[in-house]
């Protein structure tokens, strides 16, 4: 059986224990011969790294572990790579949150300001992780990336290295998925969906559970409900943010009824709504850095005093999704996912080089996008300026131009004016000093 070496960038993020126990979870059909964490802040690598030798310990002992932060080492002779970076952590991610919503604008990761301002700090470091794997890796490597704002990354790669083998995922339609099996009581991998947009910003017009069409019937549940689960107890266990947006996804329904949509749209969409519900002292970043963040670190302290840990906990929807996908690309499985391609003619009416998020089956050649035929004028308008907007960003970003970033803040559908989006670039750009190319 072929072996693969397997590389997570960002070996330090709070996800990585998730995406390792999945990834040894399947360890008979996707045995590796070496795993290696590699990121540029050791010493948070080595604290989630307490938590992956005991993975490793206790799911594949024979397995060797590597953790490093020297890209040579990390890359050399890799077969797959797995991108999860969050350049600037948390800490960033709530200045971006929190000047945007200075100005009464969605505070947001990947979508408004927040989402452009994260991406201009992450499409160099992406380019950089793709010229290692063109350095140091196999000939047929595959990075599979998770690192946001997706959208963002996919296209700046595509300009920037448009030869990389590179695949561009997001987890949140799988999450939305798994709302719709629990709804229509059935199990996820049973659910297949027709799907058009951008990442975050795309729409489900079709759902099927064993190939029959549920679609009406799901519609009839999110007009009532949005996505919340039917099972108070799973309600219950939400996060209010996550609560929020699972009911938002109901309003936007109702108003616009051809499709269910992502929840993401609720930031485009209903953006004044969601300012007027934000804590502008205490957002989502906030939020994450007191939950997930803390509790897996309190993990590690408590097991570094105890010896005890509960490694049961560690398996998620996030590590499940990219360890399908790159099964599928590995075996050459055609399998069905919804991934990030360079549109083509997929979507008839949109321009070819957007990379839209649509249904493809995946091989060991890459992905096989399915056609979508043409949109209506509302979600093709909505698409269009979304794509400009990211577009721009992308050209600021290799341009180093002021202009650019100002054209695509002022494009973007949570911002109001350009004497709005003139002020948060202007914050942002101070924030990100030493983050975000010179733009002059």
């Amino acid at each position: 059986m072929k072996t693969f070496k397997l590389v997570i960038v960002g070996g330090g993020s709070t996800y990585t224990p998730g995406i390792v126990t999945n990834v040894l979870a399947n360890k008979t059909e996707f045995k590796l011969n070496e795993l290696c964490l590699y990121d540029n802040n050791k010493e948070r690598q080595d604290t989630v790294g307490v938590i992956v030798k005991q993975l490793v310990q206790k799911m594949d002992p024979n397995l060797k572990l590597v953790f490093t932060t020297d890209p040579a080492e990390a890359f050399t002779g890799a077969d797959f790579i797995f991108a999860q970076m969050r350049v600037g952590l948390y800490k960033m991610r709530e200045q971006d949150e929190k000047i945007s919503l200075k100005y009464n604008v969605v505070g947001q990761e990947t979508c408004g300001p927040g989402g452009l301002a994260y991406g201009l700090r992450t499409i160099y470091p992406m380019a950089q992780i793709v010229d290692y794997c063109e350095k140091y890796a196999s000939k047929k490597y595959w990075i599979v990336n998770y690192s946001n704002p997706a959208a963002i990354v996919a296209k700046a790669m595509h300009m920037m290295r448009p030869n990389a083998r590179i695949l561009n995922i997001c987890d949140m339609p799988v999450a939305i998925m798994e709302l719709m099996a629990k709804i229509l009581g059935c199990d996820v991998k049973d659910i297949d969906v027709d799907y058009f947009g951008l990442n975050h910003f795309g729409w489900f017009t079709k759902v099927r559970v064993c190939g029959e069409d549920r679609t009406d019937e799901l519609k009839a549940y999110v007009k009532e409900h949005g996505y919340l689960p039917p099972d108070p107890k799973d309600c219950e266990r939400l996060e209010p943010s996550w609560k929020n947006t699972f009911t938002n996804a109901k309003y936007i329904y109702n108003m616009f009824p051809d499709y269910l949509p992502n929840t993401y749209f609720q930031y485009y969409l209903l953006s004044d709504y969601m300012v007027a519900h934000e804590d502008k002292n205490y957002t989502r970043a906030n939020e994450v850095i007191d939950g997930r963040e803390k509790h897996i670190f309190d993990t590690v302290h408590e097991y570094q005093k105890t010896g005890k840990m509960d490694l049961d906990q560690f398996r998620d929807v996030h590590g499940e999704f990219i360890v399908d996908v790159a099964m599928s690309l590995a075996y050459d499985q055609r399998r069905r996912f919804l991934v990030m391609v360079k549109n083509e003619g997929a979507v008839a009416n949109l321009p070819d080089d957007a990379m839209v998020e649509i249904p493809a089956y995946l091989t060991n050649k890459g992905p096989e996008p399915v056609r979508v035929g043409k949109i209506s004028a509302f979600y093709k308008g909505l698409i269009e300026q979304q794509n400009a907007c990211e577009q721009l960003i992308c050209e600021a970003a290799i341009e180093h131009s002021y202009q650019k970033a100002l054209m695509a803040f002022t494009l973007n559908k949570t911002v109001p004016s350009a004497m709005t989006a003139k002020k948060i670039l202007d914050d942002m750009i101070v924030a990100n000093r030493g983050y975000w190319p010179e733009l002059k």
